[in-house]
């Protein structure tokens, strides 16, 4: 491994990293998801029309299964942590997290809509879901993908360690 990290050493700290950033996502689902469940007690929710209800029911429906996965992974690792499972619970983590990062954009996308919709038009509320959905996409998931760092970025000495090179043409990341 490079930078002397073992196997297990490096499961640990990819382990804990996922956590720390379900973490930091976790409490601005749960806030969308809270608000979403309160708004059809609202007095001038009756009045929608029965689309925007639709599209609002979605909404709540995203945001719940954004929740539930990016709930999952922790407790998936307090259920199996023992179980000496970590590359697997590392593995499942990260495609629920992302998957749960679809959703949760899908969601906003939808609420947005809903209240473009409400305050000022349909065709507006369109453009506006459609923007949204174009910056979702490339900032959280094509940026990432495309982006990679410059070499300025790490040391010259690591940057040129035949291990950094081997691990780059496999596609494997490297700590930098």
């Amino acid at each position: 491994m490079a930078d002397g990290e073992s196997k297990g050493e490096r499961l640990d700290r990819e382990l804990m990293e996922l956590l720390q950033e379900l973490r930091v996502m976790l409490p601005g689902v749960q806030v969308l998801l809270a608000f979403l469940l309160t708004a059809p007690f609202q007095q001038r929710f009756a009045d929608l029309p029965g689309s925007l209800r639709n599209a609002f029911f979605a909404s709540i429906v995203c945001a719940t299964v954004a929740t539930v996965l990016l709930i999952a992974p922790s407790a998936h690792h307090r259920l199996r942590w023992r179980a000496g499972e970590k590359e697997r619970l590392l593995r499942i983590g990260n495609q629920m997290a992302l998957w749960g990062t679809v959703f949760l954009a899908a969601a906003i996308v939808l609420a947005l809509y809903v209240v473009t919709n409400v305050l000022f038009t349909s065709d507006l509320a369109l453009w506006t879901a459609a923007a949204a959905v174009l910056v979702f996409a490339v900032l959280w998931y094509v940026l990432p993908m495309v982006v990679r760092p410059s070499e300025d970025e790490g040391s010259e000495d690591q940057a040129d360690s035949p291990d950094t090179q081997a691990q780059e043409s496999r596609g494997a990341s490297s700590r930098r």
